[in-house]
């Protein structure tokens, strides 16, 4: 493979691949994973495009804030293009959609700004246009951008010519969304393969684009009002409370052969099907999408070739309904499965192992100790990678507490044993072996559980303020910030 010059020449030429096991008998069926895209998704592909078209034409200056509305793929399409040009990016999105989304933005440099769930798609759209119009910032509108629909026709489109020849594949089958790769896959297929039929799947309880009913549009080519067919679905991406622009033309110019409606849980349990049986995860409006794939494969000849377009990956859907069902702890055959071997069990006590004595602390880590407390008003003896002591750490963070974190197993404390020395001082002057040790004011609170302890009961907050330090309310109950594996099972 050629070398790439920045992560966006990766975006596109997705892999089409054959179903094997889930497939009915005689039909061929296929998948275009847009997953394999760096911000695993479909919306990769418009993110770059209207950037690009964006900068060629001048609309975006260099260092303008980029600011659009999104589901979450848009978003973090936009957010991996951003931050490799780098415009500063703001997200405006529903409080109903998956919180991995909103941290997976956030991690590419993105800011998020949600919208109340009432207001649903409409609400995060009008959001996005005040925020441009306010802050002057380049509104991306991927609902009436031509850039997104063509970057389909140009590339996603080409590639399905490319692999099954301008006369091979006999149906494509896609979700709807902003319209944008129904619309400009099928306006190439028209053109170039017009024997293969355009099946457009919609939730069976929000088909809006079967309804009949017409869209209206604002002179800004947005939609001027909520689809009186739309009701709530799990599908996130899939069919919000409007027709855009560039579905609404893909339909006008009878690019749409049929639409298929998917109910909830067929969308997931064909999710988790692609994952158990061919190895493919997805989330749920791939499944969906397969699921309308999967039904006009009932019915059609021997030889028939479908290509169900996979938008993007399950990993986003994790605090969604496609993984309620899936256990955190072990099952119970998971239990005996571990049971049926003697050793490292949860069942069976492990003796614990003697604390560690240790050589005496020299003269230096003890004054050492003694001087960092008398001189700091928060400190906290740690190791890098506890997950106790991250535990402390995320409290004091939303506590808002400032703090000295000496970390006795970094690169700094290893020449001559420094942490080690340390370590067997705070064991010393504190009587415990044990790792995090935090001390406020000058004076020793204990471990994690006794600093959660102290929170909990009101103490850490009267130790702060004889210290002169502010502290906010983080949590009702500290003991949350523990480890989950600690929690009783």
């Amino acid at each position: 493979m050629a070398l790439k010059n920045s992560i966006l020449d990766t975006i596109g030429n997705t892999p089409i691949v054959r179903i094997n096991n889930i497939a009915p008998d005689g039909v061929e069926m296929f998948v275009k994973l847009e997953s394999a895209n760096p911000g695993g998704s479909v919306k990769d592909r418009l993110a770059k495009a209207i950037i690009e078209a964006a900068e060629k034409d001048g609309s975006l200056r260099p260092g303008q804030t980029v600011v659009e509305a999104t589901s979450g793929n848009t978003g973090i399409g936009l957010a991996v293009v951003c931050a490799q040009k780098g415009y500063p990016l703001v997200v405006t999105m529903a409080e109903s959609f998956s919180v991995e989304r909103r941290k997976m933005m956030r991690f590419l440099g993105a800011k998020v700004v949600l919208t109340p769930a009432s207001e649903k798609g409409t609400g995060m759209v009008k959001k996005a246009k005040e925020l441009a119009e306010t802050h002057g910032w380049f509104l991306a509108r991927q609902f009436e951008n031509p850039a997104n629909a063509d970057t389909h026709a140009e590339t996603t489109a080409r590639e399905i010519i490319e692999d099954f020849g301008p006369d091979g594949l006999d149906y494509f089958v896609s979700g709807f969304g902003t319209g944008g790769t129904i619309s400009g896959v099928s306006r190439t297929l028209r053109a170039d393969s017009p024997a293969t039929r355009i099946i457009a799947a919609e939730p069976d309880n929000a088909q809006l684009l079967a309804s009949g009913h017409v869209q209206a549009f604002a002179s800004d080519g947005s939609a001027a009002e909520t689809h009186p067919g739309f009701r709530p679905h799990p599908k996130q991406g899939w069919s919000p409370d409007f027709i855009s622009q560039i579905a609404n033309e893909a339909m006008n110019e009878g690019r749409i052969d049929a639409f298929l409606g998917v109910s909830g849980d067929d969308a997931m349990r064909h999710s988790r099907e692609l994952a158990q049986k061919e190895g493919i995860f997805v989330g749920i409006t791939a499944g969906a999408t397969f699921a309308a794939a999967l039904e006009i494969a009932k019915t059609a000849p021997n030889g028939t070739k479908i290509l169900a377009m996979l938008p993007d990956t399950g990993e986003r859907y994790l605090s969604t309904p496609l993984f309620a069902d899936i256990p955190e702890e072990m099952t119970d055959a998971e239990m005996e499965l571990s049971k049926s071997t003697a050793d490292v069990r949860f069942d069976i006590a492990t003796a614990p192992a003697p604390a560690a004595t240790g050589a005496k602390a020299e003269a230096w880590a003890l004054q050492d100790v003694h001087n960092t407390v008398a001189a700091t008003p928060v400190v906290l003896y740690a190791l890098e990678w506890c997950e106790f002591c991250w535990s402390v750490r995320r409290m004091f963070q939303d506590a808002g507490i400032d703090y000295l974190s000496v970390d006795l197993d970094s690169a700094a404390y290893r020449e001559n044993d420094q942490g080690g020395q340390i370590r067997a001082a705070l064991r010393e002057i504190t009587g415990s072996p044990t790792i995090p040790q935090i001390f406020v004011g000058g004076r020793h609170i204990g471990g994690a559980t006794e600093t959660f302890d102290a929170y909990n009961s009101g103490k850490l907050h009267e130790m702060l303020d004889q210290a002169s330090i502010q502290m906010m309310v983080a949590s009702e109950n500290a003991y949350g910030y523990l480890p989950k594996w600690l929690h009783p099972r």
